[in-house]
């Protein structure tokens, strides 16, 4: 999970405020989410298949994608050239150029498709920092207490209706700017916050996280077929029922390497490597992210995670430069 420096300014504009949005499914857009909604409410109304033809700017077909770029701030002249320049196959960038409001255009993301790439937007679903222009929008029974380690960030109650409209102005931003997909965080936020926090329990938590995944999925396939959904983390999500419908891979931290330079030997280490393992199986892309900076880590992470089948990139904590590979 990447946050920016405390100092640069970040945020995404309301539902409502952002300019230029795509025209939106009556269907889908107006959808209210159920009191006890199932895993299964929101299926996506398109179902995610590689396209049929090469993409554009000689882009490899979605499953037969090798390498990727995962950076969060830090762009040179607040400009993806650099992003463009690099030789990966996916891009996992922020919404804006600045982490605020310098939301990057549909020029500048066509450009970096046209480059080779996957363009995909990062961000959160099941939490809000408080440098984000929705901030002010959330009312404070919607926050559930601090995110560990990163003071300035509060859990949300994903499941309520009211979290929706912030969560549907990022998607259209993202649809706006011409992004091949939306990369997902905050997905732990469903074993991260008390498992009676929605009046429930655990497994209850987890059918509403995949419910949220699943309506946006819905919702961004309605206006764009090809759009691809990763959420980042939990891959035993797979367990419940309408997950895989609505995803087209996964982003997963540390799986072979925690920050920084540390094996992952630990119990849920394995689990996790298992998990992702099915979703691959079940024809998803995975992108892993590991975090190392001495050679031979980073020469195992790669070796490792291709001898799963992941797609495999290793970075520093703070994901705000390019990290040469092996």
């Amino acid at each position: 999970m990447k946050k920016f420096n405390v100092l640069v300014m970040l945020g995404l504009v309301l539902l409502g405020c952002a300019q230029n949005q795509p025209p939106t499914s009556t269907a889908v857009a107006t959808a209210t989410l159920p009191e006890n909604p199932t895993a299964t409410a929101y299926l996506p109304l398109v179902t995610s298949t590689p396209s049929a033809n090469p993409p554009s700017g000689n882009r490899p077909a979605w499953l037969e994608a090798e390498s990727w770029v995962y950076q969060l701030s830090g762009y040179p002249n607040e400009q993806l050239a650099e992003i463009a320049a690099a030789e990966f196959d996916v891009a996992v960038i922020d919404l804006a150029r600045d982490g605020y409001e310098g939301y990057f255009t549909a020029a500048e993301i066509t450009t970096v498709k046209e480059s080779g790439k996957y363009v995909l937007a990062y961000f959160e679903i099941g939490a809000i920092e408080n440098y984000r222009p929705e901030w002010d929008a959330v009312p404070a029974d919607l926050m559930l207490g601090a995110v560990g380690g990163w003071p300035d960030e509060q859990y949300v109650k994903y499941w309520d209706e009211r979290w929706w409209p912030i969560v549907q102005g990022r998607l259209d931003k993202a649809l706006a700017a011409g992004f091949d997909g939306a990369y997902l965080d905050m997905v732990v936020t469903y074993e991260e916050i008390p498992a009676t926090a929605a009046g429930t329990n655990r497994a209850d938590l987890a059918q509403k996280m995949v419910a949220l995944i699943g309506r946006i999925s819905a919702y961004a396939k309605a206006i764009n077929p090809d759009f691809k959904v990763l959420p980042q983390n939990s891959p035993e999500l797979h367990e419940v029922a309408g997950y895989l419908a609505a995803v087209d891979g996964l982003g997963m931290e540390e799986l072979f390497f925690l920050a920084t330079d540390i094996p992952c030997d630990e119990s849920w280490c394995a689990e996790n490597r298992d998990n992702a393992a099915v979703i691959r199986a079940a024809g998803k892309l995975v992108l892993a992210v590991d975090y190392a900076t001495e050679a031979a880590n980073i020469a195992s992470a790669h070796q490792q995670a291709r001898a799963a089948g992941f797609v495999p990139y290793v970075s520093i904590r703070n994901l705000d430069e390019i990290r040469a590979q092996e």
